[in-house]
């Protein structure tokens, strides 16, 4: 998985919360759904082979299911891309993982292995091709040999399976997580965070979590080409989101259009965003300080894209415009 889908996904799932929503929504099981996921908790995901190369697993969480199993350990992959051999790593990553809980002395009483299942959690654009079971990635063998061919699957959990309207039935915080991986349109990304900011009340961790998630999920997607301060509240995000998206949109759709020299249009795309930029610090400081000064106004319209990118990242923690433009407004 790309290194900025894989970090985002860990920060989401390193929390008990979208585990048991991504369980409960996502996984068809009935004995699972009825287990206790306040018990959740997580495992070290990081081990070392036999010859001592480091190797670290996603994440892996146990949840407690009483009897003679006592946990049911869950181990979780993500993908970006289709990979033909992801069987194969899973049937490695489940040995790692049984090996580390074998040294650590967290098997069953008898000696025998707690379960595990393996999940795969896919956001790639195309829909996954690859088999699930690494015995479908040997061919028949005659006689005897066909019945040691290796045999393990993993659970794969596509988010192209669900369309956006099954999605927006759940309430569920993974639910809102695939909607904003491939949302409808610019409006559902706000339509998502107002409902994120109702489902979080209670949880300004979480809102943390989300908040910075969105913001470089948004400036990573292509479509945009958006680029939005440091914001760790999901109410400042809507508001800078409701400022920007749509204005940005048409301005680099525009953009595409423009002909003459690759010169002229390179300055065109600048010019282009740096107008978009200083409307949405201006309609920002409107927002939070009311009526924006001449002043003000004018600094913004003769000011750079670097200065007014370095504005936006002011204005959601400063107290007063002096404190962001430095001169005394009124």
């Amino acid at each position: 998985m790309a290194n900025t889908h894989d970090t985002g996904y860990k920060l989401l799932f390193s929390t008990p919360e979208l585990v048991r929503d991504l369980i409960l929504g996502f996984v068809p099981d009935e004995w699972l759904h009825g287990l206790d996921y306040s018990t959740l908790e997580r495992v070290p995901g990081s081990y070392v082979t036999e010859d001592f190369s480091n190797r670290a697993d996603d994440i892996v969480w146990r949840v407690k299911v009483g009897g003679e199993w006592v946990y049911l350990y869950l181990l979780i992959e993500f993908q970006s891309s289709v990979d033909k051999y992801m069987a194969l790593r899973m049937m490695v990553y489940g040995g790692l993982l049984y090996q580390d809980l074998i040294k650590r002395g967290e098997v069953l009483a008898d000696g025998r292995l707690p379960p595990v299942l393996p999940i795969v959690l896919y956001n790639g654009s195309q829909r996954w091709s690859a088999v699930t079971d690494v015995f479908e990635l040997i061919p028949p063998v005659p006689g005897l040999v066909e019945q040691f061919k290796p045999r393990l699957k993993y659970l794969l959990i596509d988010e192209n399976a669900w369309s956006d309207s099954e999605l927006a039935s759940l309430k569920n915080l993974v639910a809102a997580v695939f909607r904003i991986e491939h949302p409808a349109s610019p409006a559902a990304i706000g339509d998502l965070l107002s409902l994120l900011d109702e489902w979080l009340a209670e949880r300004p961790d979480l809102r943390r979590m989300f908040a910075l998630w969105i913001r470089a999920t948004l400036m990573r997607k292509a479509e945009y080409r958006i680029v939005l301060p440091r914001i760790d509240d999901l109410q400042e995000l809507n508001v800078m989101l409701a400022e920007r998206l749509e204005e940005w949109a048409h301005a680099y759709k525009a953009e595409g259009k423009a002909e003459g020299k690759a010169e002229g249009k390179a300055e065109g795309k600048a010019e282009g965003k740096a107008e978009g930029e200083a409307l949405a610090l201006q309609k920002l400081l409107k927002k939070r300080f009311g009526a924006v000064p001449p002043d003000v106004l004018a600094q913004i319209s003769g000011a750079s894209l670097e200065q007014i990118d370095a504005w936006l990242d002011q204005v959601l923690d400063a107290g007063s415009l002096d404190s962001i433009f430095g001169t005394s407004t009124r």
